[in-house]
């Protein structure tokens, strides 16, 4: 798990920049020597550092890799410019011109696309970004999968070059043309041996998760870039962290995170989103139980408590000892 600081970007340059849509520019990034760049796998995304233009600091935002894990050279993603954005998406389009520097951290992935006898994979508009990797090693390893893609308007959704070269296998759905994506008719009745993987809006992720409630546990596996808000976590009431190899013990507040009280401590810990969604910040447990408010790990992972996202989650009891 993650118990150094926060690495250093890296800085990078825009090589190329494209409209892969309506609404979403896709940027080539490179080294600025032309070197390599370190190896990912689909699934995995970087933390892109942007300016806040109202002059609140350093933006962070998460970002999928949707290239090809072959080409150390460069590193594509795609961004859609939200019409209600925090600041990030509308920076990416005014600012990230041909030529920028950028600077970025990882990759990291938490979204791997695991081994099985089929794959069913789900898509909501951008969210295609994580799964197009997915959908391109999955055919190459001649695996049985299809895709399911939905979004507003066919010209709003991007990449449709990429998978048109397997017709057949995918699906894509604009909603002003089939309305919402028929979830039941590939959901409905679950599948041995197949896993499902998902990446998209909220509303499309909780109806997908609502639908395989019946399938094997482990079946699903969803990415997300916002938190998901629900009503399941306690009261915000004051514990204590230990710190098991340091020798710290601390008293993490109710108004505050044990990422927070940590830091205010001097603590030195890798962060990025602040809102329980990238993993950057998880963290090993050795006593006691986690009340977990974070928006990725799954059931099993949340029911072992073996870990926790220190940003977001807190303690269901007095007391929690952190392999920190």
């Amino acid at each position: 798990m993650n118990d150094r600081m926060t690495p250093a970007a890296a800085a990078l340059v825009v090589a190329r920049r494209t409209l892969a849509a309506d609404g979403v520019v896709s940027l080539i990034l490179r080294r600025p020597d032309g070197g390599m760049l370190p190896a990912w796998t689909p699934g995995a995304h970087i933390d892109v550092l942007l300016e806040d233009e109202d002059g609140g600091g350093e933006l962070i935002r998460q970002y999928s890799l949707c290239g090809d894990p072959a080409d150390r050279e460069a590193w594509q993603i795609a961004v859609l410019r939200e019409p209600r954005s925090r600041g990030g998406s509308a920076y990416v389009h005014d600012h990230l011109r041909e030529g920028a520097a950028v600077r970025v951290r990882g990759p990291r992935n938490h979204f791997p696309l695991r081994p099985a006898a089929r794959h069913l994979f789900i898509a909501g508009g951008v969210g295609i970004t994580a799964i197009l990797p997915m959908v391109e090693a999955a055919d190459a390893a001649g695996s049985d999968w299809r895709l399911l893609y939905g979004g507003r308007t066919r010209t709003s959704m991007a990449f449709l070059d990429r998978l048109a070269p397997y017709e057949g296998r995918v699906l894509v759905r604009p909603q002003d043309e089939y309305g919402l994506l028929d979830l039941a008719t590939h959901l409905g009745v679950p599948q041995e041996g197949t896993l499902v993987h998902a990446c998209g809006p909220e509303p499309l992720l909780q109806a997908v998760q609502e639908q395989c409630a019946g399938w094997p546990p482990g079946t699903l596996g969803v990415e997300r870039f916002a938190p998901v808000r629900t009503a399941e976590t306690g009261p915000a009431e004051a514990f204590e962290v230990e710190l098991a190899r340091s020798g710290l013990t601390l008293t993490v507040p109710p108004d505050r995170s044990v990422l927070e009280t940590l830091e205010e401590a001097g603590v030195a810990v890798g962060f990025s989103c602040r809102e329980g969604t990238c993993g950057t910040c998880e963290t090993d447990v050795l006593d006691g139980r986690p009340d977990h408010r974070d928006s990725l790990l799954t059931e099993d992972e949340r029911a072992a408590g073996d870990t926790m996202l220190i940003c977001v989650s807190r303690s269901c009891g007095p007391r929690l000892v952190l392999d920190l």
